[in-house]
C-alpha cells in the first residue's frame, strides 16, 4: 500500500530529527513503537537514559505550531506507550520525553518535556 503525501512528510520530519540527535550523540533504540493506544515516534538513549521521542512537524505556525499541537490527550498516549515499553525492561533505566518541533523547516529540540505520573 503506497504512502500519502502525510505519512511521506511525517517520515522525513523523523528521519530529520532522528539525524539531529544522532549528531548530538543520541543511539537509535527503537522507531515507530506501537502498541494498543499509543505510539512512540523515536526510542533513543542518551547515556544512562532512555529518551521517549515525540516529533511534530508542521508548516506553519497558524493554531500554535508543532509544540501545541501536542495535547493532553496525546501526552497520554505517549506515556501510556512508554509504560507499556518499559514493562520489559529489568531494571528501569532513567526515562525522560522529549519533543522534536519542526515548525515550517526549524527544528527544535525540547528536553524533558513531559512528567510521567503513574
Amino acid at each position: 500500500m503506497p504512502l500519502t503525501t502525510r505519512q511521506m512528510q511525517g517520515n522525513a520530519g523523523e528521519d530529520e530529527a532522528l539525524a539531529h540527535l544522532q549528531r548530538h550523540g543520541l543511539r537509535l533504540v527503537e522507531r515507530n513503537f506501537r502498541c494498543k493506544g499509543g505510539e512512540i515516534d523515536l526510542i533513543m538513549r542518551d547515556g544512562a537514559a532512555l529518551v521517549f521521542v515525540e516529533v511534530r512537524q508542521r508548516g506553519g505556525g497558524g493554531f500554535g505550531g508543532a509544540l501545541a499541537s501536542v495535547t493532553p490527550a496525546k501526552q497520554r498516549r505517549l506515556i501510556h506507550a512508554a509504560q507499556f515499553y518499559l514493562l520489559r525492561l529489568k531494571p528501569l533505566p532513567p526515562c525522560r520525553f522529549d519533543l522534536v518541533a519542526i515548525d515550517a523547516g526549524k527544528l527544535s529540540w525540547l528536553k524533558n518535556v513531559l512528567e510521567a505520573h503513574a
